[in-house]
């Protein structure tokens, strides 16, 4: 087939993950996010865009103190052991970072310095003396999740100090009735500290501005976004007192970076730590002036707040610039239900691992996303289904059934001529509905439209009998010249699925003896070429794998 003229893509893109938080194990959860980035990075870098795609440990915070003292270890000792099982696990899911970094890092240290120094000469910065839960046992103040009580509003027992997820009140954890600490069981008393603030008010022009505008935000984030004006921005309290693990604010003796200043700030580093392998990244290109390039978040709604209100404030304050867009999903059930120890619906990546094939949870993640930020439910059951009926049935079989004839009959030699020229521009035709499909993240209508066209491969494969056209001597050509349809209309699928099945689609290069499929060499078609005995891309799911994975306790490094 002729391929167009087209000019290469010289987008620059930057995206990021919401950096994991580094006292759990990555769950399917987090994957779901990671998952989307990545189909949509492995797009961006198929259509030849200049993509950088990063990530870290989100590394302080009172969580990360006490799950190492409770280790009987240092906090940075509990980092570079979760950081390991984390990278681990999303290697083992083909997340491919071209950086995974920290926010415990001299990059991200000088750089929060710098940004609070520029806030300081804003004019952005106070402080005032605040009230606070404080426990007098461990001699600690308490963050709002580590206060659990009766919500002062409906009398549901056993809520966290910040907000009742019964009847939806939010409180401070000194209202609640008979609070209580996680951490010794104690009742919290109030105790007054002196805080340090950014000003956020001094933003609110900017902020509404910047979430209604330029497609920053979806229309239904950027409406929830808006309540938050109505009673006036507040100030956020950038400041923790000891003892806390994170960055010291200088010129303090006892006072740190609240963990979400410094966590976004950690895109920053893992940039500035990339640039020191890559010097030809500049980074006034990326973080200066944003003529050139392009900045995505991808995070989840449970924090928008933080994305789309306090960072690009705090990018503002401190003369960066903000981002392109942010992109945000909702939460991951399983089989209908929160995700759950006591109800074995809390599944790490490594219990997955152990038992399922990484690729099956990628497509079957793309098969639902688009871009509400709608929860999305795994049922296993359709799951199951979805993977043996869609990938096993009609993507793999396409190759299966045909490559046999090219492999035994014809000497691992396609035919020379194209057998219906028509149904394979159709195929090329819709790579370009597709390629927007993608682009605008609406994975499940990609989905939808490949496995249309798969439908349509297998169809005309049907319509023409090859297993019986080649017992007619006369036939032998025809069958050989369907065969050879198949396996390239089955090579274009291949290429549309690649963002989503990296590694097999690397398998479908190595069978049909090809470079590495583009979105462009679509448009060649394989004609007397030698293809590589087929060899089985995927196994159908079994039941019992289902029931293992959920079973089965995960490893942990």
């Amino acid at each position: 087939m002729q391929k167009p003229k087209t000019q290469q893509n010289q987008r620059k893109l930057l995206v990021t993950t919401a950096l994991p938080y580094a006292n759990g194990s990555i769950h399917l959860g987090h994957l779901l996010e990671h998952i989307q980035a990545d189909i949509w990075v492995r797009f961006q870098k198929m259509r030849g865009c200049d993509c950088l795609f990063l990530s870290g440990e989100d590394a302080h915070g009172t969580p990360v103190m006490l799950a190492a003292k409770q280790r009987g270890i240092e906090p940075e000792e509990l980092l570079k052991q979760i950081a390991k099982e984390h990278c681990v696990d999303l290697k083992g899911f083909y997340i491919n970072f071209d950086n995974y970094y920290t926010s415990h890092s001299p990059e991200n240290q000088t750089t929060i310095e710098l940004i609070y120094s520029r806030m300081q000469e804003k004019g952005d910065i106070y402080t005032k003396i605040i009230a606070q839960a404080y426990d007098p046992i461990t001699k600690m103040f308490l963050p709002d999740r580590y206060v659990k009580g009766s919500c002062p509003c409906c009398k549901t027992p056993d809520q966290y100090g910040d907000n009742c997820e019964a009847c939806g009140s939010t409180y401070g954890p000194l209202d609640l009735i008979d609070p209580k600490s996680t951490i010794s069981g104690s009742t919290p008393i109030a105790k007054e500290s002196e805080h340090y603030f950014f000003r956020l008010s001094n933003y609110t022009d900017f902020l509404h501005k910047w979430i209604t505008s330029h497609n920053h935000l979806s229309q239904e984030i950027s409406n929830k976004l808006l309540e938050w004006f109505k009673e006036g921005l507040h100030d956020l309290d950038i400041s923790r007192d000891a003892p806390y693990f994170g960055f010291k604010i200088p010129g303090t003796k006892d006072k740190y970076f609240y963990v979400w200043v410094d966590a976004p700030i950690g895109y920053i580093a893992a940039f500035k730590n990339l640039s020191k392998r890559r010097p030809e990244l500049s980074f006034d290109e990326y973080w200066i002036n944003n003529e050139k390039t392009e900045l995505y978040h991808f995070v989840g709604k449970d924090i928008i707040n933080f994305h789309a209100i306090f960072w690009p404030a705090t990018l503002k304050s401190a003369n960066f610039r903000t981002p392109t867009a942010i992109f945000v999903h909702g939460y991951l059930t399983i089989n209908g239900q929160k995700m759950s120890k006591s109800r074995g619906t809390f599944i790490t990546a490594n219990q997955y691992l152990q038992h399922l094939d990484p690729e099956y949870l990628r497509y079957y993640f793309a098969g639902k996303l688009n871009t509400k930020a709608e929860d999305i439910d795994l049922n296993f059951e359709d799951f199951n289904q979805r993977i043996n009926s869609d990938l096993i049935g009609k993507f793999i079989n396409i190759a299966s059934r045909c490559a046999s004839f090219i492999n035994k009959k014809f000497e691992n030699k396609l035919s020379q001529n194209c057998f219906n020229p028509e149904l394979v521009k159709q195929f090329i035709g819709r790579g370009d509905e597709i390629a927007h499909a993608y682009e605008t993240r609406e994975f499940s209508r990609a989905v939808r439209i490949i496995m249309e066209l798969a439908d349509s491969a297998n169809q005309a494969i049907d319509a023409e009998k090859p297993w019986s056209l080649i017992k007619i001597p006369s036939q032998k050509q025809r069958a050989h010249a369907v065969a050879s349809l198949g396996l390239n209309l089955f090579r274009i699928l291949a290429t549309y699925l690649k963002p989503i099945l990296p590694i097999t689609s690397e398998k479908v290069e190595t069978f049909l003896n090809i470079d590495p499929m583009n979105w462009e060499n679509r448009h060649d078609y394989l004609c007397n070429h030698t293809i590589r005995t087929f060899t089985p891309l995927l196994q159908r799911i079994q039941d019992e794998a289902i029931h293992a994975m959920q079973t089965t306790n995960p490893i942990t490094i």
